[in-house]
């Protein structure tokens, strides 16, 4: 599966390297939106449209965006379990939308945890 990021957000940044470090299988890709060579595939929304929320191509060619992103991801390295509950039909919408929030507010959650890190 190949998955676009922000590279310019350390929250996304810290989820791409927990993804890689404990995807064993190779199964995921990642993609820098950032990148000053960065070219969006036919399919796939614009910069900006990719920068609101995270995106993914799935090896079916199916175009996943927000949450499915993260729970089909979990789900391919082994750890969909974790991911479960925000699927569950009573919990999904309340996960969409804290994805929603968060990833709206990724830069300053950042800027906050930068500094508690300290």
């Amino acid at each position: 599966m190949l998955i676009f990021y922000d590279g310019d957000c350390p929250l996304c940044c810290a989820k791409r390297d927990f993804l890689q470090r404990r995807d064993r299988k190779g199964v995921l890709q990642f993609s820098n939106i950032r990148a000053l060579d960065f070219q969006p595939l036919e399919n796939l929304p614009d910069r900006d449209v990719l920068a609101f929320e995270i995106h993914s191509v799935a090896p079916d060619g199916r175009v996943l965006r927000a949450m499915e992103v993260i729970r089909e991801a979990y789900r391919m390295i082994g750890l969909g379990w974790l991911m479960a509950p925000t699927g569950w039909p009573l919990l999904r919408p309340l996960f969409d939308r804290l994805y929603t929030h968060v990833a709206r507010n990724r830069h300053r959650y950042s800027r906050m945890f930068r500094r508690s890190n300290r």
